[in-house]
């Protein structure tokens, strides 16, 4: 019975999350045919994060940003830029086009983000 309750939390994070991500593809697949393909895609990390923290707090989880929650948010964050960075790189180490690289990537980071961002917003 909780999970069902949680499914309306589980989707609009979901829209967000396909919200930010197009934002973030976009600047990227953008930038990277013109600048380092590491700093492209840190520019649309970083302008996706903005837009992310305040939809994700007022759209998915229903509360007030603060600046409590966006140190948990960044916290939660800075580890998934990490992960993004790594495997990013990985992927383009193993052949996959610039443009394609991300793909795999979000496939792989949305997942652990979801986890770590509504630890930051759910009360305990």
């Amino acid at each position: 019975m909780k999970q069902l309750k949680q499914l309306p939390e589980f989707v609009r994070f979901v829209m967000v999350g396909i919200l930010a991500t197009i934002l973030h593809y976009g600047l990227y697949f953008v930038l990277q045919q013109v600048i380092n393909v590491n700093i492209a895609y840190t520019l649309g990390y970083a302008l996706s994060f903005i837009a992310n923290f305040y939809l994700t707090a007022y759209f998915t989880f229903g509360r007030k940003p603060s600046w409590r929650k966006a140190f948990g948010f960044g916290g939660a964050h800075l580890f998934n830029y990490l992960l993004h960075i790594g495997l990013l790189n990985a992927f383009l180490w193993m052949g996959l086009p610039k443009p394609l690289a991300p793909v795999p990537v979000f496939a792989i980071a949305i997942p652990v983000n979801f986890l770590l961002v509504r630890f930051v917003f759910k009360p305990r």
